[in-house]
């Protein structure tokens, strides 16, 4: 629930909280090749965009809202220039 979400969000578990609101939530694919990954005894990837965050973005541009994704590369060189 939200209130576990928080406690955590306190205690500093960054990593769990990851863990529980993508691949143990709603990223399918993510949690498949989590669980592949486990039997094999490697290291778990980098979780996908949970269907959570995309219905957030469609309910803001419900909203009239422009909102845009961009990559980590796009913003670093917009800093930096």
């Amino acid at each position: 629930g939200e209130m576990e979400v928080w406690a955590l969000l306190g205690y500093g578990a960054a990593y769990t909280l990851r863990e529980m609101l993508t691949i143990k939530s709603d990223d399918i694919v993510g949690r498949s090749a989590a669980f592949d990954a486990i039997v094999r005894g490697e290291q778990i990837s980098h979780p996908h965009t949970p269907a959570a965050f995309n219905v957030l973005l469609n309910q803001l541009r419900g909203l009239a809202l422009d909102v845009k994704l961009e990559k980590e590369e796009v913003r670093r060189n917009y800093e930096n220039a």
